[in-house]
């Protein structure tokens, strides 16, 4: 079973708004067994609108579109649909009691154009949309679904996990029939190539429904293998363990999940804190470490010390090193670690300094120079890294070997 999703908005296509909702169904699909096949942004534009639920169902047994269901005019997607299914608006009383409910203590929101929102495609089986006012829409045609999602990435979330997929659970019995298991580890410090030259037997030895995918994202390379049929499956965990072995040296984590993740549960278990000082990275760190459910359990805080007063003044590195070796030094980056983790009163600490560029590099640090620090209970260390050109490539390259080095000195 295949699935295409449509995105719809000119938003989109002008880069105004970055599609994170495709990204987030492609991998809700991919856990049901679903193939995604393809996915395609268009206008809010009724012939483009048309001819891409034309083609979709010419190839995909799910179409999923999203966007285009508010209540403003250029919102188009809902009366398109009635055309395309030959079916009219009606009041749903559901709707309106949930649009009603929803906006209560909000008369302001809960005028002519809110109430757009509760006329539905009569043809359409209607879905709560539990955070939201646009209803959520399955139309059928033959044997092959579409489902209408708004475009707000959290309504399109809570959407999806609550009604969408337990649908397609329940109704389309041939899923439970498909079986795709991808498991994946994640190494650091190796060229993609050189990876590829050490898997190269490995790869070319891989059983027919077993494959292998490399995926580079700020320095980490994921290792993907995926299998298609219940009999591959059978096999992928001896592959897997194959591959560890192999790619022993550079290994970090042996899942998909994000190395601040890891960083936390690590944390958690030893019942241990951290905090961070950062210059380069700007709280970018900071930012990566709060950003998922229970970090307060362990993490404490952050200064952002891009000035060399701040460095001095609140995390008390010492006017001499500053003066003698540069902010991006090893000297100063352990100072600031020490500083942090004194000022915090934190099992642990990262600070961060280097030369983030487009400017600021000399001979002896060029840009893409950065100096990180790792202060624990066993004393603290510090390492140089090269980290490339590109601003945003260097801080988020610095980020990744900062938590990927704490990971390692928490571990053992």
């Amino acid at each position: 079973m295949c699935a295409e999703i449509i995105t719809i908005g000119d938003e989109l296509l002008i880069g105004q708004v970055v599609d994170t909702n495709s990204a987030f169904m492609a991998e809700r699909l991919n856990e049901c067994g679903i193939v995604l096949e393809r996915i395609v942004s268009i206008h809010d534009d009724r012939r483009q609108i048309i001819e891409a639920l034309d083609d979709a169902f010419s190839h995909a047994d799910i179409v999923i579109t999203t966007g285009g269901l508010g209540p403003t005019k250029d919102d188009i997607t809902k009366q398109v649909l009635c055309d395309y299914f030959e079916t009219h608006l009606i009041e749903d009383a559901r709707v309106r009691a949930h649009i009603e409910h929803l906006y209560k203590d909000r008369p302001d929101v809960l005028n002519r154009m809110t109430a757009t929102q509760w006329q539905v495609p009569e043809a359409a089986e209607i879905l709560e949309n539990r955070v939201g006012s646009a209803p959520l829409m399955v139309f059928r045609r033959g044997e092959k679904y579409l489902f209408c999602l708004p475009g707000v990435p959290y309504e399109m979330e809570i959407a999806m996990t609550e009604q969408i997929m337990p649908y397609i659970s329940r109704q389309l019995s041939a899923v439970s029939n498909q079986t795709i298991i991808h498991r994946t580890l994640q190494v650091c410090g190796i060229p993609e190539s050189s990876l590829a030259i050490l898997l190269e037997n490995f790869e070319n030895n891989l059983p027919q429904d077993i494959h292998l995918a490399y995926l580079p994202k700020d320095g980490i390379i994921r290792l993907r293998l995926s299998a298609y049929g219940k009999e591959a499956t059978q096999q992928i965990d001896t592959m897997f363990d194959r591959l560890q072995f192999i790619v022993h040296d550079y290994l970090i984590v042996t899942d998909d999940r994000p190395i601040e993740v890891h960083v936390g549960e690590v944390l958690r278990a030893h019942h241990a804190t951290i905090a961070t000082a950062e210059s380069c990275t700007g709280g970018k760190l900071a930012s990566l470490l709060n950003r998922h459910a229970g970090s307060s359990a362990f993490y404490m805080g952050s200064v952002v010390a891009y000035d060399n007063r701040v460095k001095h003044e609140v995390l008390g590195v010492r006017e001499d090193s500053l003066r003698q070796y540069g902010a991006v030094s090893e000297a100063v980056v352990c100072e600031m670690a020490d500083g942090v983790r004194r000022l915090m009163k934190t099992d642990f600490a990262i600070a961060t300094s280097g030369i983030a560029g487009p400017d600021g590099g000399s001979a002896e640090k060029p840009v893409g120079t950065v100096w990180i620090a790792w202060a624990t209970p066993n004393g603290t260390t510090a390492e140089c890294f090269h980290l490339g050109r590109l601003r945003s490539q260097v801080t988020d390259r610095a980020c990744q070997r900062a938590l990927i080095g704490m990971l390692k000195r928490i571990k053992y």
